[in-house]
């Protein structure tokens, strides 16, 4: 039998029934990194102000449906499908979903975990 997970996103196992935070690490069994989906409806403000100093995650979000602003300090950056943001550990970041929501996915890891072959 192949070593292989599959899984449609409405699969997912959603984060306290909220269907906001979607379990893809989780549900795909993934323990090499962190990895979510998060969809947010226009006008969401509950996505938090905050870093991953402690736990010295970098994120990677990957932008697939609507769009966001990602908020980091004092700077602003626009996500648009296709987009990818990365978002080192210390920075404070927060999601700010456009005004037709936003779809993303979300990977996190330490640096130095990975080592490039290429």
């Amino acid at each position: 039998m192949a070593d292989v997970t599959v899984k449609h996103v409405d699969e997912l196992e959603s984060y306290e029934g909220k269907g906001t935070f979607l379990f893809a690490r989780k549900g795909l069994g993934v323990t090499s990194f962190g990895m979510n989906v998060e969809r947010f409806p226009a006008g969401y403000t509950d996505y938090p102000d905050h870093d991953h100093e402690q736990d010295g995650q970098e994120e990677v979000y990957f932008v697939y449906a609507g769009s966001a602003t990602l908020q980091a300090g004092d700077e602003q950056f626009e996500l648009t499908p296709g987009t990818f943001a990365r978002v080192g550990p210390g920075q404070k970041r927060k999601i700010v979903p456009g005004d037709d929501g936003v779809e993303l996915l979300a990977l996190g890891g330490r640096p130095g975990a990975f080592e490039a072959r290429v």
